[in-house]
């Protein structure tokens, strides 16, 4: 087709209640019932045409705040199953880097409508029974904020293209936006399907091929993604998902000389491994791969004097402890002016207390159980510390494993500023707090750049325009995602791109123009309507 198009312009995507009484409700109740009550599924990968399971050890897939229960059995992906997966990969990667971007974009563009339609039910319920999600925060991440992902980037992607250099006379100049040479490698977690989602498709509209390896305990809601990208029209080989733990995939995929980037969200550790390998096998490649991570945050909360006692509260409770402090940028750590400390303790703590916690079937709990054994052991473990070391526990700090991986949501007060509880990120229901004198206000601010290594989300909370601005540019290197009077989670595509620097991360703000563009290698085309005939120049006459 020869014309110059305009997509569907992009809208955030309506979050629905899940009221007692609404359709919405009674749909996600028999998702989550008929889900549960099934028997443990097969959860395969996609090598090109083929879906199948891995051919290595099973693996199982259960839920976290019934961690008895098994979901769907995995067998791991082998060093031959990622040779399978690269190899297709390479063999669609001509073809669909010369499909045109209309037609990459209409499949994505209706997996969102896939999304939020038919399978907005089903990826709910796989979301809460298999990452332990309250239908809030499902249908937050798995309906909506997948579908903003999959319809801004069609915007971006364009926005993109249309980027074009200037002309002279007889000159026709453009810009190729070719994908990159190779293949791209996406590493997700477990605690967004959306992110599961974005990060192998925004490389792809831009007409790479990719291999996915999603978080063993996201697999339940990435399977029926890659059912969504199917029925969306998705061709064979553009993007290849392997089940199971990400070490035996990654042994191949980072070796192979084809590798053209990363797309990765998980620990630092893990990313700085990963970019510590490359380094080390950069001869091996055809070209030089794009990293492109986010890698956690221990993110802040500042409390001037003069903050509003009750939003404070609120955006410590929601910031801290929604999804039970599984966010990359859920509040960590709070510093609060003694003067406000005396006016919102009583009723933090009190809150706090209040949060119910449980399985997510049951639809009234706040939040429910961490992710599985090994985050309840890390919290467990920092709980134990923090006691030992005299840091008193204000509310929650109780463990339960013996159901699902329970850590109730705890307040952790210090005195020490120094303390792992405002260092080190522990990835759960865990805020630690310091009471600063309100003279102290422009050194608390040197003291919150210097102490983490994070540098991902942060939240300033006051009425006083002078303070806010003292703490917008005394913070300006401490958080990719700064919130004025708010918590630290909740970035929305399209409104708040998200991402950060330091050690958590390369900053190039997933939901946006800047991730895409890492995602191309732009091709000069320089066209001479009338070339020149003649060798000589005036100045030799």
């Amino acid at each position: 087709m020869d014309a110059i198009t305009a997509a569907p312009k992009p809208t955030n995507e309506t979050v629905y209640s899940y009221a007692p009484g609404t359709p919405e409700r009674a749909a996600i109740e028999a998702a989550l019932a008929e889900q549960y009550g099934a028997d443990p599924i097969e959860l395969t990968g996609t090598y090109g045409a083929e879906r199948r399971p891995g051919s290595g050890a099973e693996l199982r897939v259960t839920m976290p705040s019934e961690h008895a229960h098994v979901l769907g059995i995995v067998h791991q992906s082998t060093a031959a199953d990622a040779e399978a997966a690269i190899n297709a990969a390479t063999s669609a990667a001509a073809e669909w880097s010369t499909t045109s971007l209309d037609d990459r974009a209409a499949i994505f563009l209706r997996a969102a409508e896939l999304i939020t339609g038919p399978y907005r039910a089903k990826i709910n319920a796989a979301t809460m029974l298999g990452q332990a999600k309250t239908i809030q925060q499902a249908e937050i991440d798995s309906a909506c904020e997948l579908a903003d992902f999959l319809r801004f980037n069609v915007h971006y992607a364009r926005q993109l293209y249309s980027d074009q250099p200037i002309n002279s006379a007889t000159i026709w100049n453009r810009m190729d936006y070719r994908p990159l040479d190779g293949f791209v490698y996406a590493i997700t977690p477990f605690n967004f399907t959306a992110i599961a989602g974005n990060l192998p498709s925004s490389p792809a509209l831009m007409g790479n091929t990719v291999i996915w390896k999603p978080a063993l305990s996201q697999q339940l809601s990435a399977s029926i993604l890659a059912d969504i990208f199917t029925e969306a029209g998705l061709p064979d080989g553009v993007i290849n998902m392997l089940p199971g733990h990400g070490a035996t995939v990654s042994d191949v995929a980072l070796k192979h000389p084809l590798l053209a980037g990363i797309h990765f969200t998980g620990s630092t550790r893990v990313f700085q491994g990963i970019w510590a390998e490359i380094g080390q096998n950069i001869s091996r490649y055809r070209s030089y791969p794009r990293l492109v991570g986010e890698t956690g945050g221990k993110d802040f909360v500042l409390a001037h004097s003069s903050a509003d006692p009750r939003a404070l509260v609120t955006a410590l409770v929601r910031g801290s402890f929604e999804y039970s402090g599984q966010k990359c940028s859920a509040s960590s750590r709070c510093y609060i002016a003694k003067s406000v400390w005396g006016k919102i303790k009583d009723e933090l703590i009190a809150e706090t207390q209040g949060l119910k916690v449980g399985d997510v079937r049951d639809l009234s709990n706040f939040t429910s159980a961490l992710i599985d054994e090994r985050a309840y052991n890390k919290l467990d473990a920092a709980i134990c510390k923090a006691k030992a070391e005299g840091v008193q526990i204000l509310a929650g700090g109780e463990c339960d494993k013996s159901v699902g991986w329970y850590v109730s949501p705890t307040l952790a007060l210090s005195d020490d500023p120094g303390n792992d509880i405002f260092i080190e990120e522990f990835f759960g229901p865990l805020l630690g707090i310091f009471v600063y004198e309100d003279a102290d206000y422009e050194q608390i601010i040197e003291h919150i750049d210097q102490t983490s290594a994070y540098a991902l989300t942060g939240s300033i909370i006051a009425n006083d325009r002078a303070a806010v601005k003292q703490a917008f540019y005394g913070l300006r290197q401490a958080a990719g995602n700064f919130y004025i009077n708010d918590k630290s989670t909740g970035a929305v595509v399209g409104q708040q791109p998200f991402g950060g620097a330091r050690a958590s991360g390369t900053n190039d703000k997933a939901g946006s123009l800047w991730n895409l563009i890492r995602w191309v290698s732009p091709r000069a085309v320089k066209e001479a309507l009338l070339p020149p005939k003649t060798i000589g120049y005036p100045h030799m006459l």
